[in-house]
């Protein structure tokens, strides 16, 4: 085996090893403290079987215990930061009607999404060059005036998990390493992201993503990992930053 090939192969071992996370903020955002009203919106979580394919086959059951983990996790980690918090477990608990809750889950999801690929992937919208400025418009407003809140936090999950014939896909890419041919398919892998949005203008204040190949929100201990690694440090816009120093 060559030293390219080794390396090929250690690169794609250590990257597979590794949690990512990327924040961005308002310009001029604090994270909110003192006597706050904050709502965490019901988490959108999906978890599958990566097939050797590599499509994603989605599983309820994994599904389900993921969420209630991530429920569970945020829960404590609220509990430490201060204000006045309710996680909302369905749709019904977020004070609003659940059909005007579920519009303002689809759109963050859509809003969400947008930031991922316009911020962060290499389409970059020349409006929004060098600063951060996305929003819920109106609808996170009403929605704000309705329930009292004034942050609204959502949380987007995935993950997933090499099923038998994807873990051989994979084997056989390492063994093609060994002949010169070295192309190694990806496994099951973690995404997350989360926005706090500032209800009074309806704008996302602050949005962190995730990508890691570790962990496991079926269990406990991989959804207080997760959250820990998204929620635990917001760190301010840059204009607070500066301020400070």
């Amino acid at each position: 085996m060559t030293k390219r090939m080794r390396g090929a192969i250690l690169a794609a071992v250590t990257l597979a090893g590794c949690t990512q996370t990327r924040q961005v903020a308002d310009i001029g955002f604090r994270p909110p403290e003192g006597r706050y009203r904050l709502i965490v919106m019901r988490p959108d979580v999906s978890v599958g079987l990566l097939t050797a394919g590599g499509a994603v086959e989605l599983r309820e059951d994994w599904t389900l215990a993921a969420r209630a983990n991530i429920l569970h996790a945020i829960e404590a980690q609220q509990a430490a930061r201060g204000g006045t918090v309710t996680v909302a477990a369905t749709r019904e608990v977020a004070g609003s009607t659940p059909a005007a809750v579920a519009d303002l889950d689809r759109l963050h999801q859509a809003v969400g999404t947008a930031i991922r690929v316009h911020k962060y992937a290499r389409a970059k919208l020349p409006t929004k060059k060098g600063r951060f400025d996305w929003t819920l418009g109106d609808d996170a407003v009403r929605f704000g005036r309705a329930t009292g809140y004034d942050y609204a936090l959502f949380l987007h999950a995935e993950d997933s998990f090499a099923s038998a014939g994807r873990v051989a896909v994979q084997a056989l890419g390492m063994l093609g390493c060994a002949v010169g041919f070295c192309v190694i398919a990806q496994g099951g892998r973690q995404a997350a992201f989360a926005s706090l949005v500032e209800l009074k203008t309806g704008r996302i204040v602050w949005f962190n993503t995730l990508a890691s190949s570790v962990g496991d929100i079926r269990t406990a201990d991989g959804a207080d990992r997760m959250i820990a690694s998204l929620l635990d440090r917001m760190k301010p816009g840059s204009a607070v930053t500066a301020s400070a120093r």
